[in-house]
């Protein structure tokens, strides 16, 4: 969709409510030549908890083995 500029001012609020409702941009004109787009935002999702660190972490050793070593402790 376009529309001239001076049209835009004096519908702006609505549409932006049309913008927003059926994710259309719209192209602004100024003596017919397009200046500026009116787009909707995309919002972002938030992420899943479950599998967010994927990746942080990494193991450099054997993390099952030292299970079995003995440790010795300060008895006082």
């Amino acid at each position: 969709m376009q529309i001239a500029a001076g049209k835009f001012k004096a519908q702006c609020l609505k549409l932006m409510d049309r913008v927003k409702e059926h994710h259309e941009k719209i192209v602004i004109t100024k003596y017919g030549k397009p200046i500026a787009q009116l787009v909707p935002v995309e919002e972002d999702k938030p992420k899943p908890l479950f599998g967010s660190m994927k990746g942080c972490i990494e193991i450099e050793k054997d993390v099952i083995s030292s299970l079995v070593e003995q440790w010795e402790v300060d008895e006082n």
